[in-house]
């Protein structure tokens, strides 16, 4: 579901961030919100290409997933590209599934992104 620029800006106003640092450096960056659905979202996953495969990425989806269940909600949801199949193995590990909804990246392209869930 794509969410109109007002709607994301209210949604931004409580967003909750997380960042790794690795030797006093940022490698890493995470956000949660909360969805209109009453669920929370993990957002803007990144990790710097020089440190992925250290746990980082496990980290920050762990922080998210702890925040989430802090502030009492259900599940958290997100969603990943087309062919990130590091980015399906990561949050696979982490406990999320496949929900089955689908949508394009960006509207009229045939290029897709997929949807995930964690129950907590």
């Amino acid at each position: 579901m794509r969410v109109g620029e007002d709607n994301w800006r209210r949604r931004l106003a409580g967003r909750c961030q997380f960042l790794a640092e690795v030797d006093g450096n940022v490698a890493g960056t995470v956000g949660g919100i909360a969805s209109d659905d009453g669920n929370a979202a993990l957002i803007s996953m990144w990790v710097a290409p020089s440190v992925r495969g250290r746990g980082l990425g496990g980290m920050l989806v762990q922080a998210v997933v702890d925040w989430a269940r802090d502030e009492g909600y259900p599940a958290v949801r997100l969603w990943f590209a087309e062919g990130n199949v590091a980015a399906e193995r990561l949050y696979l590990r982490c406990g999320f599934v496949r929900t089955g909804a689908t949508q394009p990246i960006v509207p009229d392209q045939p290029r897709m992104e997929f949807e995930m869930e964690r129950i907590l």
